[in-house]
């Protein structure tokens, strides 16, 4: 991928899939979809993303809307902030544990799926994409354990597993290795700089000052 491939600036290597209701990466089509059939012929499990590509524009709505207080801001263990209280590094680091930075989401890459079982939702329900979802008794407990069980035979992972110390597990979060791995490594601090940099993003001073340590804590794996 190149530079505005990485950070969310160009949609040249993603598709439009009707059947998956998604916009992927054209080299995850063929897995997502056999990870799909498998889960209802395995588990009766109907797999769905209700995020999978995600632009710049969008995730730099989200961050300046968290940013502002706009919209619910939480801290690691899930408890609300009041953004406006907390100085620019806590807000930035609140912010990072829960949602990327313009220029740096794995959704920008189309590689990045996350996923809900609608078999699994009553008549009403609504995703809400939070851990107690698919921790025991959640709705989507089946799912995370087939998940768990299956998705490498697939070429898919979670890359938020655990916490390191960046962002805070999501179960519902799949990456298709291949894919995405080679965009982790090739997106570096200078490309994040150069795509925030002439944009309107809240933080943006602090946040250039802070891109390698960002890219470090928040981007690459294995941290």
């Amino acid at each position: 991928m190149n530079a505005l491939e990485l950070t969310g600036r160009a949609r040249t290597h993603v598709v439009d899939i009707p059947d998956l209701h998604c916009t992927i990466h054209r080299d995850v089509v063929v897995p997502l979809r056999a990870l799909a059939r498998a889960a209802w012929a395995e588990a009766g499990i109907e797999l769905a993303a209700v995020s999978a590509f995600r632009d710049f524009e969008r995730q730099r709505t989200i961050w300046n809307a968290k940013w502002r207080g706009e919209r619910v801001l939480l801290d690691r263990t899930g408890r609300p902030l009041e953004a406006v209280t907390l100085d620019p590094d806590a807000r930035i680091d609140a912010i990072l544990a829960w949602s990327a930075l313009p220029g740096a989401s794995r959704h920008h890459w189309g590689t990045d799926i996350d996923v809900i079982d609608r078999a699994a939702m009553t008549q009403g329900y609504r995703a809400q994409l939070i851990p107690e979802e698919y921790a025991p008794g959640g709705v989507f407990r089946r799912l995370d354990e087939w998940l768990t069980a299956s998705m490498d035979r697939f070429g898919f992972y979670r890359p938020y597993a655990r916490d390191r110390g960046g962002v805070r597990p999501e179960a519902w979060h799949l990456s298709h290795a291949d894919t995405a791995r080679p965009a982790c490594g090739d997106l570096t601090a200078e490309i994040m700089r150069e795509a925030i940099g002439s944009a309107d993003i809240e933080g943006k001073g602090r946040l250039i000052e802070r891109m390698d340590e960002i890219r470090e804590r928040f981007v690459v794996e294995g941290k």
